[in-house]
């Protein structure tokens, strides 16, 4: 009987045993599913949050962003109103804008050739492109918006902008220069105009640039 009674314990310890460890074992996988499908949801919350984000800090060298260098730059503006090809057109004018000196009101868009020297056959090496407006009612002062294309050289494809002030009949104009990209990518400095030469006739000009 002590046989039989022993034998009778062993396989209950053993059934109630397995149950538990059975048991034990079906919590711990719908625990980890539990946990992956946790880990899965804050993972895509990350992601989404990520995606929609306003801002964040970058370091300089993941742009590229290297020292600051020092650059000066120096080209002939030609600025051609009357011509068979102009490089420079007025696209508006206010009511009054011929009723004075100053033509304050023209709007001109231009494209105006670069170039090594003063002379229009010189080598261009870029083009200046934007808008300038009679801002001024008492003297001729322009408001300058344009950027200085580039094609020469390691500067091909880089741009400088340039928003400023020009009183044309002074002899030095300063502008400031509030960007640029390529090479000249996050630029800051300005620019000096100097009058080359001025046709009052037909109103074009050769304008000397140092950036």
């Amino acid at each position: 009987m002590r046989t039989r009674s022993a034998e009778k314990s062993m396989m209950l310890f053993s059934f109630f045993h397995l149950r538990f460890f059975s048991t034990m074992a079906r919590s711990l996988i719908l625990f980890t599913i539990f946990l992956s499908t946790i880990a899965a949801d804050a993972a895509a919350s990350g992601a989404s949050g990520e995606s929609h984000r306003f801002s964040r800090n970058l370091s300089p060298k993941s742009i590229g962003l290297k020292h600051e260098k020092l650059s000066h730059l120096h080209f002939y503006f030609h600025d051609i109103v009357t011509d068979p090809n102009p490089t420079t057109v007025r696209v508006a004018e206010a009511t009054m804008s011929n009723t004075l000196v100053t033509t304050f009101g023209d709007v001109f868009v231009m494209d105006d050739p670069l170039t090594v020297g003063p002379e229009p056959s010189s080598k261009l090496v870029g083009r200046a492109q934007g808008i300038y407006a009679s801002a001024w009612q008492e003297e001729v002062g322009l408001l300058m918006v344009m950027n200085f294309a580039f094609m020469e050289g390691k500067y091909n494809g880089s741009t400088l902008s340039v928003l400023g002030r020009n009183t044309i009949f002074s002899e030095v104009r300063e502008m400031p220069i509030i960007g640029g990209s390529g090479l000249f990518r996050f630029a800051r400095g300005y620019v000096e105009a100097r009058t080359h030469s001025f046709n009052v006739k037909s109103g074009n000009a050769v304008v000397e640039y140092n950036v």
